[in-house]
């Protein structure tokens, strides 16, 4: 009969806090190659703060797992011992899978380990955006991404969106636009996938992804305003993403913004989704003749294409955001500021328009998201990169 090591007073289970220290020293060693590789070992122990030891431990198990490898040792003159081999990131084997599901379609992408986008899609959702069958045609998507990507190993899947999400559950609790209601996200996508699915709201997700790849790195405080179809926000101190109950922390819809005159579907008028949506975006560009349709980079290419009406339109829209970002900049005081809106990420003059309204003692903290071009495919695929980097061992190849 084998063996089995039963725990004892003189062999102790590992403590709660032993996990919690373990996990940590992981996670800062994985992430600071991330940020600083070829790195040698020894730079990691002086920048981490940990033995040298210990960051060899690690190491070796990352490169065991293939999350890592040694890369090429730098030249070394002649009569000095042995030089230092530096380790890198191995983005070559792993991806994750991102879902970030809008209004009018569905984004799915694989990322690979150091965040970049290795193939994305859109599926445009016909008539009724049922969610079983959103997340149905998500799972398909994916699919037909790692068949075109062979020898790319999936390590789980992130799904974004906004309204509010609960991570801890997996689930959509409530997305008005959408029409969703405690969708269990989660469970649905994981089941079709065959892989572990993590669920987060989308302005959180892009938290987590400018702290680790983008325009936040080493910031101490970092606040995030998404402003597409959804206005909602996300704060983060010293690397924590605040959720707050059930994750409904963000919630700022119907935060009253200045100078707003539309009417939001609670009854009053200048509640921030309302006004700076693009749906509204849309409908004033159709009512002044710059576009007949309802896709708001028609109203960017407009402006590029020199139509003053267009720019006012963005600019306004910029100037609006900027009077919200005041707002949050007053009661939160973060290190930085990350907007991801149409006109601030693509036009220096609607960047420059939502600085002023900040004003110029802050807005230099004020940037566009470091993502212009992909910032969906990185929110659904950041919610899952994000674990791996919380805890690279229990995230691991190793774990799937």
């Amino acid at each position: 009969m084998p063996h089995t090591a039963t725990p004892t007073l003189s062999s102790p289970v590992p403590r709660v806090a032993d996990r919690d220290r373990r996990r940590t020293s992981a996670s800062v060693i994985l992430r600071s190659v991330l940020e600083h590789g070829p790195v040698a070992r020894s730079t990691i122990a002086r920048l981490t703060g940990l033995s040298p030891a210990s960051v060899t431990d690690y190491c070796a198990r990352f490169t065991q797992l293939g999350l890592i490898r040694e890369a090429a040792a730098p030249r070394q003159a002649k009569g000095v011992g042995r030089p230092h081999v530096p380790v890198d990131l191995d983005d070559s084997r792993f991806v994750v899978g991102g879902v970030h599901v809008a209004v009018p379609y569905t984004t799915v992408a694989l990322l690979d380990l150091r965040g970049r986008v290795v193939a994305e899609r859109e599926v445009k959702h016909a008539g009724s955006i049922e969610p079983y069958g959103v997340l149905a045609g998500a799972a398909d998507g994916l699919a037909a991404l790692l068949d075109g990507a062979p020898g790319s190993r999936p390590l789980g899947v992130g799904f974004a969106a906004g309204g509010w999400v609960d991570r801890d559950s997996g689930t959509v609790v409530e997305h008005p636009l959408l029409g969703w209601r405690e969708v269990p996200v989660r469970e649905v996508l994981g089941a079709r996938t065959g892989l572990p699915v993590h669920v987060d709201g989308h302005a959180r997700a892009l938290v987590n992804a400018e702290r680790l790849f983008g325009r936040a790195r080493g910031s101490r405080s970092v606040l995030h305003l998404f402003v597409g179809n959804v206005v909602d926000a996300a704060f983060a101190t010293n690397d924590e993403v605040h959720h707050g109950p059930r994750s409904q922390a963000g919630t700022i819809a119907h935060l009253p913004v200045p100078g707003g005159t539309e009417t939001c579907d609670c009854g009053r008028f200048g509640c921030l989704q309302v006004e700076l949506s693009e749906r509204t975006l849309c409908r004033r560009a159709r009512a002044a003749g710059v576009i007949d349709g309802v896709n708001p980079m028609h109203v960017v290419r407009a402006a590029a294409d020199g139509d003053p009406v267009a720019v006012r339109l963005l600019t306004e829209r910029a100037r609006m955001t900027g009077r919200a970002v005041g707002l949050l900049l007053d009661v939160l005081n973060p290190e930085t500021v990350v907007v991801t809106e149409l006109g601030v990420v693509h036009r220096e003059d609607c960047l420059a328009a939502l600085r002023a309204e900040v004003g110029d003692e802050r807005a230099t903290a004020v940037v566009p998201t470091g993502f212009p071009h992909s910032v969906l495919a990185v929110a659904g695929g950041s919610v899952a990169l994000d674990v791996l980097y919380r805890d690279p061992l229990a995230a691991s190849p190793e774990a799937i």
